[in-house]
């Protein structure tokens, strides 16, 4: 019964599409986007809110490239991270990472997207950067990659890094005091 069972589990699982299997296709693209609808909150309140946070609360440096529209609300930022691979012996090795932050206020909200991201794969010429998902696929195709895994290693790590630095905007956002009438308005 046993060796039934085990034949129609292994038998089902072949006749799975690829796609079902584990890293049997391309990792999506490292990025984090929001939309928050915030309806009346006013464009030039959540714009002054969002450039505050770009100028003074932007911890992912040196930043670079602070581009800001005031009338078409938008603000643009490059921020600098750092990710880890490891190297035949186990050992660390530190990559720069470069992303961008920008941002979209509307009357009824705004959106924001971490996106973008570079490799600066020389620490020796900073200025030579090549894009995340080639070197990505550099790491995919490097002969120790089933043993040091650096693909999915820089992938996961960047990954935090888009979602840390979104929420630290989100939170950012969210702890900023209403304006305008808050309850009853007495008479």
């Amino acid at each position: 019964m046993k060796k039934v069972l085990l034949s129609l589990l292994v038998g089902g699982t072949l006749l799975l599409p690829s796609k079902v299997w584990a890293q049997a296709e391309e990792p999506a693209p490292v990025e984090y986007s929001e939309r928050v609808p915030m309806p009346g909150a006013g464009r030039t309140v959540l714009y002054g809110r969002a450039l505050d946070w770009a100028q003074n609360k932007f911890t992912y440096t040196p930043k670079s490239g602070l581009s800001t529209v005031e009338a078409a609300a938008t603000i643009r930022v490059t921020g600098t991270g750092q990710v880890k691979q490891v190297d035949n012996r186990g050992k660390d090795e530190p990559l720069t990472v470069l992303f961008t932050f920008s941002f979209q206020a509307t009357d009824n909200g705004y959106s924001y997207q971490v996106s973008s991201f570079q490799i600066v794969a020389d620490p020796k010429q900073p200025s030579q950067t090549m894009e995340f998902e080639a070197y990505r696929a550099q790491r995919r195709e490097d002969k120790n990659n089933d043993k040091t895994h650096n693909d999915r290693r820089i992938t996961a790590q960047a990954n935090s890094l888009a979602s840390e630095a979104a929420m630290s905007f989100r939170s950012y956002m969210n702890s900023q005091p209403a304006e305008g009438n808050i309850g009853l308005v007495e008479n």
